[in-house]
């Protein structure tokens, strides 16, 4: 397990109130709940992009929280998968691979692998401006995986695209979680995906896990 304690955050008009919160070291924990409960800004925090002082989160004996962004070695894929548009599908996952220095032995093999789980092959070489949205969230995910990272974070990864699309992208992730055995944590709001890809599922609700 990872653990989080003292999750606490004052903004103001909200507050996020979480004393201690278990996420699984295999599978998917499912951080569930309606607009507006905090989900967001937990995601924020464990990335490093907000302070949160006295947070600690244990992961296989190291405390995340004390780490640096980049330090946490975190894989993500935000909402908006913010992909180099002028980069092709494979220069973009290959970029976040320099950027964490892995060998290059291990990027080529895993980027193979990557491309079969994922069924990427048709379009490696096309631009990131002009795939679908399916196969752009398929290079987010692949990207974020491919820097050897400790744990996957996913926010809303399927809320852009139609329900067909959406489908078959639940399918895809789950499959390259089970290959890649990879912890992740999922933020959403949607139940199917809580149906579909969670393994533990906490809800949060006006900022506190109320179950």
């Amino acid at each position: 397990m990872s653990y989080v304690e003292n999750l606490h955050r004052d903004y103001g008009d909200f507050k996020l109130d979480i004393d201690s919160w278990e996420i699984l070291d295999e599978g998917v924990t499912v951080l569930w709940g309606p607009s507006g409960s905090g989900k967001t800004s937990v995601f924020r925090i464990l990335l490093g992009l907000e302070p949160c002082p006295g947070m600690k989160w244990t992961f296989q004996g190291v405390d995340l929280a004390k780490l640096k962004t980049p330090q946490r070695r975190l894989g993500v894929v935000f909402q908006t998968l913010d992909l180099f548009p002028h980069m092709t599908a494979e220069e973009n996952i290959l970029f976040a691979a320099r950027a964490r220095d892995v060998d290059p032995q291990k990027v080529a093999a895993r980027m193979k692998e990557l491309t079969e789980v994922m069924q990427m092959q048709s379009f490696l070489q096309r631009k990131a401006a002009i795939l679908s949205g399916g196969e752009k969230q398929r290079v987010a995910i692949a990207r974020a995986i491919i820097g050897e990272p400790r744990l996957l974070l996913l926010d809303e990864p399927f809320s852009a695209l139609d329900q067909e699309l959406r489908e078959e992208s639940r399918k895809v992730v789950k499959r390259v979680i089970e290959v890649e055995k990879i912890p992740t944590l999922l933020v959403t709001h949607d139940q199917r995906d809580v149906e579909v890809l969670g393994n533990k599922v906490t809800t949060l609700r006006q900022g506190k896990i109320v179950s």
